[in-house]
């Protein structure tokens, strides 16, 4: 059995300067659509105290891209060395940044464009090739994921902002006929697998190094927990009843009167959500949304089951039984396109479960990668011989702390930022984020994370 990880993209300059210049481009556009969209009231308002307000996201785009393609890999002179602790993320909190002197969306609009301009001509310059920020490009494309991530960040704003909708999208592609014939679950054979990646040039640093895992074998849900799944856990008392949560998450269902997912509501016997601005009926064919750790470990543990770890996660989405080797992606190394999941905001909300046949696993497990963030039981640890890089705020800083790692990304997700090997992490309590789940069980007694040495 292959046990090493496949180099899987080229390393070739002008490829990788292609593929960078592609993302940085597709990702400003992004932005551009995502605060061109409402007025400067509401680019300067806070939609809510978890959030910044978008113009500050806006400018620390910039300023990120400043920092690191301009000084740190082109060795310009900095533009605007006096703004830097105004967008440090870590030097104030989200709910004090509108006390601050921000730049006006005007001035914000004009020092990204002045950025950008000079980026690429850093980007044209760059040999990408050497060691740390030059490695494979990485650089660029840790900026284009960063700004990527931000989107996702703006969007979860635009879901909390009141109004009337400013965004528009097309509907997701409809299930296939076979959705509903295809098994509740699939057993995901035990064994060794390659967990993380030492291959992928732009993957951050907490997916790396490669390492073999031992992963017992278990079942998981073919697809993710619907709408109207977690439906019938609110029917039966499930918020009402202390032995599906964890005390502290019974705590939290106290202490705030959650009853239902965020933005859900009860009209006329109905369930109805708000998503951008719109009020509709809660579609029961598509994935939960806008749930936090504690209701989804709530509803696993009503319907007899558990949530998948990490590792479980990640073997389910990449490990082929048939050649032994770790894909990039569930359903190859092809990077992912419309066929194979909703990503990159293409869609304001999840496609129907069992959408995107082609995007499938090797076993047959449909939408691991985009429609819904989806929680995992593990804490965010580093990997064995996890290195920090290039800044320990990316990531060392919130290991061991009370973050859960979701998997897989939602539909505000870009592909540049989703990949097999993607983790991400929040706290239980987040519900603003575009997150749902799907659930495990044991095949037989586990002791998952083992490692298992070469």
């Amino acid at each position: 059995m292959t046990t090493a990880e496949d180099r899987t993209v080229p390393y070739d300059p002008e490829v990788l300067r292609a593929r960078a210049l592609e993302t940085l481009l597709a990702a400003r556009a992004r932005t551009t659509g995502l605060t061109d969209c409402v007025d400067e009231h509401d680019l300067t308002a806070q939609h809510s105290p978890l959030m910044s307000p978008l113009v500050w996201d806006l400018a620390h785009i910039g300023n990120q891209e400043e920092q690191w393609l301009l000084r740190a890999v082109g060795g310009r002179e900095a533009i605007r060395p006096d703004i830097d602790p105004l967008y440090d993320a870590f030097e104030h909190p989200r709910a004090a940044r509108p006390s601050l002197p921000l730049l006006s969306p005007a001035e914000a609009r004009s020092y990204v464009a002045e950025v950008r301009g000079r980026a690429l001509d850093v980007l044209e310059a760059s040999p990408l090739r050497g060691t740390g920020l030059l490695d494979g490009g990485f650089a660029f494309g840790m900026i284009a994921q960063h700004e990527q991530q931000h989107d996702e960040t703006m969007l979860i704003t635009h879901q909390l902002r009141r109004g009337p909708a400013a965004l528009t999208a097309p509907q997701p592609p409809p299930a296939p006929g076979d959705a509903a014939l295809l098994p509740p679950e699939v057993l995901v054979p035990g064994g060794p697998f390659v967990m993380g990646t030492d291959t992928e040039p732009w993957a951050l640093d907490n997916e790396r190094p490669a390492h073999r895992r031992n992963v017992p074998a278990f079942f998981l849900d073919t697809l993710p927990v619907t709408n109207a799944a977690y439906a019938r856990f609110l029917e039966d008392g499930g918020y009402d009843d202390p032995r599906w949560w964890t005390e502290a998450g019974w705590e939290h269902v106290r202490r705030y009167g959650l009853y239902a997912p965020r933005f859900w509501s009860r009209e006329g016997g109905q369930w109805l959500r708000d998503r951008f601005g719109v009020t509709e009926p809660v579609p029961p064919e598509e994935p939960v949304l806008h749930v936090c750790w504690y209701e989804a470990d709530a509803y696993a543990r009503w319907a007899g089951r558990r949530l998948p770890t990490e590792s479980e996660w990640e073997k389910a989405a990449r490990h082929d039984p048939a050649t032994g080797r770790s894909r990039r992606y569930p359903w190859g190394d092809a990077d992912p396109g419309p066929r194979h999941a909703n990503l990159g905001q293409r869609h304001l909300r999840p496609a129907p479960a069992g959408a995107y046949p082609e995007g499938a696993s090797p076993l047959g497990v449909r939408q691991l990668m985009g429609d819904v963030w989806e929680w995992t039981a593990s804490d965010f640890l580093p990997y064995p011989g996890f290195r920090a890089f290039p800044y320990r705020e990316y990531s060392e800083v919130f290991f061991g702390g009370d973050y859960k790692v979701l998997r897989g990304g939602s539909f505000a997700v870009d592909g540049v930022a989703c990949r097999g090997t993607f983790r991400n992490w929040d706290h239980p309590v987040r519900r603003q984020i575009f997150s749902g789940f799907r659930t495990a069980r044991d095949a037989s007694p586990r002791a998952d994370g083992e490692e298992v040495t070469a």
